[in-house]
């Protein structure tokens, strides 16, 4: 029988890159779940493999409805398990904190009860499950408690909004399943990663979104910005699907938790200007901030120590910062070049 991969959130950018990574270098089955009003614009590449059902299967379900994570779970019975679904964006979290926390938490808890249930009905049964985590859970760290090798797995947490609150109860959920029922299950903390498909209501993804739609001529030369000095150590999606699947598939230890990140570290403000410089229109931007970008409390200081990881897996990223930058740009000037109208924001 084929090996089975189950991917919550396979429709969000993550989602859809694990699972091309997972067509392209294994030989298993893998099975999305998404919501039945999820938008697909970021697997359209896939569809024709789910409806020859090459491989690639949907399965319908929802993180606040534990009826049908139960079906799945029980229907599927997949060897591997990658939650990636979450309300995902923390500025939205301080307008809707209850659904944040509802989806973030008690979803991932009736996610995992659910395998728990069906190991219960099915001795047999143990799957790997990979539960995401934030380097959000991290928070504001001050400049003179940040250890010199970067953020290391014991930080303390300290949150700063409610979608970092919310992965914390993530986090600490994984590592209770783990303990508590001896369920494989193991939690990453992912530090910034982005590249093509990003939603536009991350920094460095609005920018690109903002100069394809300058240099269309759709909106004045104009990037509307947030906050531009929080400090960022950024990865390439890419990269970071590829450590998902060292994690579950390198000697997984029930129970551990990993930082995980990239190698270049800078300011909002110098990753704005990298985006800029490679514009046709760059000597005609205005840079303005927007005050409804700014977080009432930012975690600014996101640089990751993720050694631990490293020498776990071997995993290290490979894509430089200015080819995922290029990338990142080059995706939405497509997709504006196709004519597709978008929010300004």
């Amino acid at each position: 029988m084929s090996i089975k991969a189950l991917i919550t959130g396979v429709t969000g950018m993550v989602g859809s890159h694990l699972a091309d990574f997972l067509l392209e270098n294994t030989d298993w089955d893998i099975y999305g779940v998404c919501r039945w009003r999820s938008p697909l614009d970021n697997v359209s590449h896939l569809l024709e493999r789910v409806n020859k059902k090459d491989r690639v299967y949907f399965e319908y379900a929802d993180l606040n409805d534990e009826i049908s994570l139960i079906k799945v779970i029980d229907k599927i019975k997949p060897d591997y398990i990658f939650h990636l679904a979450a309300q995902s964006y923390p500025l939205t979290s301080f307008t809707a904190p209850i659904d944040t926390l509802n989806t973030n938490i008690l979803g991932t808890c009736r996610l995992l009860e659910a395998v728990h249930n069906t190991m219960e009905n099915v001795p047999s049964y143990n799957p790997v499950i990979h539960v995401c985590a934030s380097s959000e859970v991290f928070g504001k760290i001050p400049a003179e408690k940040k250890p010199e090798t970067g953020i290391h797995e014991e930080c303390p947490f300290h949150p700063a909004s409610p979608y970092a609150i919310s992965k914390v109860g993530t986090d600490l959920l994984g590592r209770y399943y783990a303990e508590a029922y001896g369920m494989t299950v193991m939690t990453t903390r992912m530090f910034t990663h982005t590249g093509p498909r990003r939603g536009d209501v991350f920094h460095e993804s609005t920018f690109a979104k903002q100069i394809a739609m300058i240099e269309a001529g759709i909106i004045e030369p104009k990037i509307m910005v947030g906050n531009l000095k929080s400090l960022r150590t950024y990865a390439d999606v890419r990269d970071a699907v590829k450590a998902y699947y060292m994690l579950v598939t390198i000697n997984p230890v029930a129970g551990e938790y990993y930082n995980i990140g990239g190698s270049y570290t800078c300011e909002v403000g110098d990753t704005l200007n990298t985006l800029i410089s490679y514009s046709t229109k760059k000597d005609q931007i205005e840079i303005v901030t927007d005050k409804e970008r700014l977080r009432p409390i930012d975690a600014d200081l996101q640089v990751p120590d993720c050694s631990k990881f490293k020498k776990h897996t071997g995993w290290k990223p490979q894509i430089g910062f200015e080819q995922t930058m290029h990338d990142l740009l080059d995706y939405w000037r497509d997709r504006v070049g196709k004519g597709e109208v978008f929010l300004t924001r």
